[in-house]
């Protein structure tokens, strides 16, 4: 009898031990899963753009996905990934091919890695607390698209029943957009289709929401519908490529600043003043609503590589601007290799790369990241901290700026000019500056001498 007792309690305790590893997989798994994006996490984030095929020599997901820990250091929390997707090779350009040309919505370009490694660099990211977002393009395929032969009806024809490439709605005209195919938002079941490839990454691959690609050539009826699928399936983050406010009123989180970008620019170029800038930020508080959340930016892929890169564009006031776009409302943008002065513009349909060297930037981005992490009066989502323009004595040259919120208190002042200035700023307090931890004691006859397009930042103690 004894003997038997022993045998079943050892078989049972084989079993349990047999059972233990699956429960334990299961609760690492639990574990791993990363907290849904918020409004909070909204708040106090640093986006990057990754640039896959330029971002490291492999121009791999597994390459970039060892350096997602340092994108953690300057304080990244949501990881845009330019297209992942197979690119198609019929009327492509260059020997590589866009990424906005795709032949399939829920495959991997196999130029990246697999999909496993894909799915390695989502965990990766979520297990460093950050978010993953997919550049999505609703408004065109590549040529190679299985719909070109299957549903010709998903494209826009033109008279004689020709699949067209995209059109300039106001002129008619091509954009040159000739690699791709423009899809046709009459036809409900390719809108249906759309949203279930949309619904693939968010359920099956973990990602955490889409920067949607010239959302403004693509009906907001089909945003909405789309936004409403993917949060039946979890909290999702979206992010428009464009800049208008009904996409923000169901559909998307945040847009992007391209006005406030181009004013940065003609700044810095003396072609505008700080008016342009003021009058720009009382525009917008009559345009949107205080849940309204602008991406800011210095530069982005088509700014670098269509455009030039931050340093043709703002040549010396680059830093004050980088600086900028993180002390004003909204969520601040890093793109591959802005972190390490990248000066050179990256090849589009080639393979380049980004040079990884530090340099002043990096640092610089570093002490912004953890400034824009934990200061609430840096808060730019959708309960963002006050902004109150701060009159100079120069108003037309210098830029000064409060921001506050819940006792955290934020000065920004730059001089916005290629001239040295001297001028007071209408302010009172003792500051700290961010950067060196100086202590300032600021009042309204202060008087302040700044050198072409230099900055402060002062924080409250």
């Amino acid at each position: 009898m004894n003997k038997l007792v022993i045998t079943v309690m050892a078989f049972c305790s084989l079993l349990a031990c047999k059972e233990q590893p699956g429960k334990k997989e299961k609760q690492q798994e639990e574990q791993s899963k990363p907290v849904p994006v918020s409004d909070d996490v909204l708040e106090t984030a640093v986006i990057y753009e990754a640039n896959i095929r330029q971002y490291s020599e492999e121009g791999s997901f597994n390459a970039f996905a060892r350096d997602i820990p340092k994108l953690k250091e300057l304080g990244v929390k949501i990881i845009w990934l330019m297209p992942v997707y197979p690119i198609s090779s019929t009327k492509s350009k260059g020997s590589l091919g866009s990424y906005y040309a795709i032949t399939d919505y829920t495959k991997v370009n196999p130029e990246f890695g697999s999909m496993e490694d894909f799915r390695h660099l989502v965990k990766t990211a979520h297990d460093n607390d950050m978010y993953v977002i997919l550049d999505w393009v609703a408004n065109h395929t590549g040529w190679d698209h299985i719909w070109i032969k299957e549903h010709p009806e998903y494209y826009t024809q033109d008279k004689d029943g020709t699949i067209i490439d995209p059109l300039n709605p106001e002129t008619g005209e091509s954009w040159d957009w000739t690699d791709v195919a423009d899809l046709n938002y009459d036809n409900q079941e390719m809108r249906q289709e759309m949203i279930r490839d949309m619904r693939y990454w968010i359920e099956e691959e973990g990602v955490d929401g889409y920067r949607c690609d010239v959302a403004h050539q693509v009906p907001v009826d089909f945003w909405e519908d789309a936004a409403a699928a993917l949060r039946e399936i979890k909290p999702v983050f979206m992010l428009a490529e464009a800049e208008q406010p009904e996409l923000l009123e169901n559909a998307f989180d945040m847009q992007y600043a391209w006005e406030g970008h181009h004013i940065m620019n003609e700044i810095a170029q003396g072609k505008k003043d700080v008016k342009a800038w003021d009058d720009y930020m009382a525009k917008n508080n009559t345009l949107l609503e205080s849940d309204d959340i602008f991406m800011n930016f210095t530069s982005n892929h088509d700014e670098n590589s269509w455009n030039g890169t931050v340093f043709e564009r703002m040549g010396g006031a680059a830093e004050t601007f980088a600086a900028m776009t993180y002390a004003i409302p909204g969520m601040p943008l890093i793109y591959s290799g802005q972190e390490y002065d990248m000066d050179k513009r990256l090849l589009f349909f080639e393979k380049d790369t980004i040079r990884k060297e530090k340099g002043k930037f990096y640092p610089l981005y570093e002490k912004l990241g953890k400034l824009k992490n934990n200061n609430k009066a840096l808060h730019g989502g959708k309960n963002a901290a006050a902004y109150q323009r701060l009159a100079t004595s120069e108003d037309a040259k210098v830029l000064a700026f409060c921001r506050e919120k819940e006792g955290d208190t934020l000065l920004f002042i730059a001089n916005l000019t290629d001239k040295p200035v001297r001028f007071t700023v209408e302010a009172k307090g003792v500051f700290k500056d961010y950067e060196t931890g100086e202590e300032h004691a600021v009042n309204p006859g202060t008087g302040f001498d700044f050198q072409p397009w230099e900055y402060l930042i002062l924080t409250s103690e």
